[in-house]
């Protein structure tokens, strides 16, 4: 619901790790409609360099990716369809399209190629791989 105290929840806590000195990665089924000004405001603050990327894959491609996952069980279709917004979009400058053919590594290694300016490698450690991965897995 917009202006749930979960979202200035997720404002704060963002805005302490990045005065922290932290890099931080805000991902999940975020509605614009609920999500979108305090997004927009975060990204208009932050002194660093600010990404945005929106997942775009189909109801059926997000079915197909949760399957595989080991929350599968936790919930299904009908929750999924309950929270699925096709394009999404926020409507920010910069704001990017992640297509469906981009894989996990492929994103990742974007992210961290035009964001954190590194470069991925297929060692990387498996708790960063998996926190900058989880985007792709709606």
């Amino acid at each position: 619901m917009p202006g749930g105290v979960n979202i200035g929840l997720l404002s704060t806590v963002t805005r302490y790790a990045l005065d922290n000195g932290f890099h931080v990665i805000v991902e999940g089924i975020l509605p614009a409609e609920h999500y979108g000004d305090m997004l927009g405001e975060l990204a208009a603050d932050h002194r660093g360099r600010t990404g945005v990327y929106y997942l775009d894959v189909s109801f059926e491609e997000s079915l197909r990716r949760h399957a595989t996952r080991p929350q599968a069980a936790e919930f299904g279709p009908e929750h999924m369809r309950e929270w699925y917004r096709g394009r999404d979009l926020l409507g920010l400058d910069g704001e990017q399209l992640v297509p469906p053919t981009s894989s996990l590594q492929d994103t990742v290694g974007r992210i961290l190629a035009e964001v954190f300016d590194q470069q991925h490698k297929r060692d990387t450690d498996p708790a960063t791989s998996a926190a900058l991965g989880s985007a792709p897995d709606r």
